[in-house]
């Protein structure tokens, strides 16, 4: 009876775990798939994954006076060529790159000290400094996003690279992940270090810094994805230069300059925009769930 329960057990598990995988992947692979398929099959819904491949022919191309036989080409052609044709994909991408770059790196700076003070360090106001980073883990960015951008108003920054990193700099939730982080290290490496002579910024770039390689790379993936995805922010400071958007703002350009239902375009841009995080992802997911039981085992 007990081995017939397990196993009906096991089977429901496996079961939603298979359904909510559906649901996460569906997107896409309806976007890899329209990406491969030419206007009419999208709008018709037919073709399979990567549609028949029959030989279209380029509207744009034939406008501009080129002869029939350079216009005509395979539909995974023509969606991948008329996206980097109609938008400026790599500048987006090279902008979305810089951007979530320099956050994580100045978030790093900014929360290994803070984690380190807040699991290390005995100091009046400890746990009410550490009960304020909580509280700070509640409040959304919409909550805040009318001040923060009177301040950068004011102070001429709209429209720079600068307020699409400043208000990122300091991560709360990055204060709270390493400082869970750093609550599994032993006291006694620490004690070891300050006999050594250390000093306590010294302990933090040398020491612990080594030890929280699993836990930097999860909260990598955690803010690299958040700021690599974010449209919200970028569309209310980025308003005049096209030149400063990132990869979800500039998808929103990219589909206001297409004519028509030509998703096929639209999709191969999502595609070349999401691949970077997938395969970055994909490399670091072994440390990336090392990173995340880690910082739970104290």
């Amino acid at each position: 009876m007990n081995l017939r329960t397990d196993w009906l057990d096991e089977g429901l598990k496996h079961v939603l775990l298979l359904l909510g995988s559906i649901v996460v992947l569906l997107p896409f692979y309806l976007m890899l798939s329209y990406s491969l398929k030419s206007p009419a099959e999208i709008e018709s819904n037919t073709g399979g994954f990567a549609g028949s491949q029959a030989l279209i022919t380029d509207p744009r191309c034939v406008k501009a006076g080129r002869p029939a036989e350079e216009c005509t080409m395979r539909p995974v052609v023509y969606n991948y060529t008329a996206a980097f044709r109609e938008a400026p994909l790599l500048r987006y991408m090279l902008n979305g790159v810089l951007v979530t770059v320099s956050i994580f790196l100045i978030q790093v700076l900014v929360a290994l000290p803070c984690a380190y003070a807040l699991a290390k360090l005995r100091f009046w106001g400890r746990d009410v400094v550490f009960g304020l980073v909580i509280f700070c883990l509640l409040i959304p960015v919409h909550a805040i996003a009318l001040p923060l951008y009177i301040m950068l108003a004011k102070a001429g920054l709209t429209n720079t690279y600068a307020a699409l990193v400043i208000p990122w700099t300091i991560s709360v939730f990055g204060i709270f992940l390493m400082r869970q982080f750093f609550k599994t290290v032993p006291d006694d490496l620490i004690d070891a270090a300050r006999m050594d002579g250390m000093s306590e910024f010294a302990i933090v770039w040398k020491v612990m810094l080594p030890t929280a390689i699993p836990a930097l790379l999860a909260f990598a993936i955690f803010s690299v994805v958040a700021h690599w995805n974010d449209y919200y922010w970028p569309r209310v400071v980025i308003t005049g230069d096209r030149d400063l958007m990132t990869p979800p703002l500039g998808l929103r350009m990219f589909r206001s300059d297409l004519d028509g239902n030509e998703y096929g375009p639209m999709m191969a841009a999502a595609t070349v925009i999401v691949t970077p995080l997938v395969v970055a992802f994909l490399l670091a997911q072994r440390r990336f769930i090392e990173g995340i039981t880690l910082t739970g085992m104290k």
